[in-house]
């Protein structure tokens, strides 16, 4: 039998066809990242978390951004004026910034972006890090209903003059906090709630949303009408959820991942033994906490007993023998931060052993101890790290006569639960947006909102802060916030427990991830070699 050698051979237009498409899909760069919890949301206005902020950085753009060191860069302005009294910025955008559907991107977006965040309808948590703006809090607040008074104002398509109401050091960082991005209003308005979907989404970062299937990946794609779209190397983003550390840490080494959002505490001595190339811990301007309820009885009412809590928590052991990421014990709200001097909780160089005696006195106070103990609910989201820390602790309170129980939820609940304060003592962190210590102390206002996890409420704190927002001198208006922050340690609404380094496995692969204390590695600045 023979064959014809025609009918095995394609023709000629149709091979170069073939061979083009195998060489465009061969030249398709992709970046997989591990990504941590499913997206509550990717609505910039409405996200709480470090995961959404991840997608939320490569699909908008905002005033300002990041460079990969985490330095302060032009993102959709290219330059800026502020005025001698500090109060009055003005902002010029690039000429050719655009939508990822091709509209331009204008002063008139930012203003409509300032708006929707503001607009006490939105409801947006961090809306209140834009109080800084002038009649930001009326109108948040609802006192003021005519938005166009807000202090920003679009001078022509390309410039944006933004007015505060006090000299701001840290304006320029806050800007590129989601709060700050801007919203593409014909998008908003036609589709409500569901603009956030694919098909929807229209974003001016240097990606735009592909692909979203919950629980499994989100995908975006490089944004061909960005910019910088030219110097952007990854063609395709696809972020895995992955709340299980272990399962995360076994797909990068299978190489189904580039870069994981965190690694097993546990596995950590092994990796800085056998993976030290790839292996990635570095600080982390972060803190990991436990927030007290204090709308909930007793601990709401009775400051010893929020005390005790904290004294019992042995620090040292938790960062020694449970998270071993070289994170430092934390006897401070507000991390290590560039000219500010911390506050600290009052029992920080008293031995443990006397932390406990301390702990069993103030307790014993109140008629609690072994044969009648402290009944205490611990909230915390899924993860094997959260856990393993929450059951230390739980036994470090049995200790002292409080018994705790554990209750973990997945992160979408967890939020949810936290918000509406429906916990007694809740695993919490805050990781900062800019290095300065407002950006931690403004989360505990009295008017914060949801925001102010703990319901906590001092008006001397209060004064504080708003105090140091008009003060022009850089020390003083520091030690205005440390006088603040030993206020609120005093009161012991929270519980420190480290101050954070970062723990991520990035392949050899990818080149551009470089060091950064805020821990943002934008994927404009990515490439990954195959």
């Amino acid at each position: 039998m023979k064959f014809d050698l025609r009918k095995l051979m394609l023709p000629a237009v149709a091979a170069c066809a073939l061979m083009a498409s195998v060489s465009f899909a061969q030249a398709e760069m992709v970046f997989h990242r591990g990504n941590g919890a499913e997206p509550e949301t990717i609505n910039p206005h409405k996200s709480t978390g470090v995961t959404e902020a991840n997608i939320e950085a490569d699909l908008f753009e905002g005033l300002t951004s990041y460079a990969p060191d985490g330095s302060l860069i032009p993102g959709a302005a290219e330059k800026w004026e502020i005025s001698d009294d500090g109060k009055v910025y003005t902002f010029h955008l690039r000429q050719n910034a655009k939508w990822s559907n091709g509209d331009p991107v204008t002063a008139a977006d930012f203003v409509f972006g300032f708006q929707d965040a503001l607009n006490p309808d939105t409801a947006a948590d961090y809306a209140t890090i834009l109080y800084i703006i002038a009649n930001g809090t009326e109108i948040n607040q609802g006192t003021e209903k005519d938005f166009s008074k807000l202090g920003a104002v679009a001078l022509d398509d390309h410039t944006l003059q933004v007015t505060l109401t006090a000299p701001t050091p840290y304006f320029l960082g806050l800007l590129r906090h989601p709060i700050a991005y801007p919203v593409h209003k014909a998008t908003v308005e036609k589709f409500g709630d569901d603009w956030t979907k694919p098909g929807n989404m229209v974003s001016n970062g240097a990606y735009k949303l592909a692909e979203w299937t919950p629980q499994a990946s989100l995908a975006y794609v490089k944004n061909e009408h960005y910019w910088d779209a030219a110097n952007v190397k990854v063609d395709k983003v696809v972020m895995y959820p992955t709340e299980d550390l272990a399962e995360e840490l076994k797909r990068f080494k299978a190489g189904e991942l580039h870069a994981t959002y965190d690694v097993p505490s546990e596995q950590i001595p092994d990796l800085e033994a056998n993976f030290a190339d790839e292996f990635k811990n570095t600080p982390y301007l972060g803190t990991y906490y436990y927030v007290i309820n204090l709308t909930k009885e007793p601990l709401g009412a009775q400051a010893d007993l929020r005390k005790a809590l904290s004294l019992a928590v042995n620090r040292e052991i938790l960062v020694e023998k449970i998270t071993q990421g070289g994170e430092a014990p934390a006897y401070s709200w507000v991390p290590q931060m560039t000219d500010y001097s911390q506050a600290f909780i009052s029992f920080k160089d008293v031995a443990q052993a006397d932390r406990l005696a301390m702990a069993k006195e103030l307790l014993a106070k109140h008629g609690y101890g072994p044969d009648n103990p402290l009944n205490v609910e611990l909230l915390y989201n899924t993860s094997e790290n959260h856990k393993k820390i929450a059951v230390a602790v739980q036994s470090m309170w049995k200790a002292v006569g409080v018994n705790a129980t554990l209750r973990n939820e997945e992160w979408k609940v967890y939020l949810e639960t936290r918000d509406k304060k429906q916990f007694e003592v809740a695993r919490a962190a805050w990781i900062a947006d800019y290095d300065d210590p407002m950006n931690f102390l403004d989360l505990f206002l009295s008017y914060a909102g949801e925001r102010n996890d703990a319901g906590y409420d001092n008006k001397k704190y209060d004064e504080l802060l708003q105090k140091s927002a008009t003060e022009t001198d850089p020390a003083a208006r520091m030690k205005l916030l440390h006088e603040a922050e030993q206020i609120f340690l005093n009161d012991d609404p929270m519980i420190p427990i480290y101050h954070y380094t970062s723990q991520h496995m990035v392949s050899k692969k990818v080149a551009g991830w470089e060091y950064n204390i805020l821990d943002f590695h934008l994927a404009r600045f990515i490439s990954v070699a195959e």
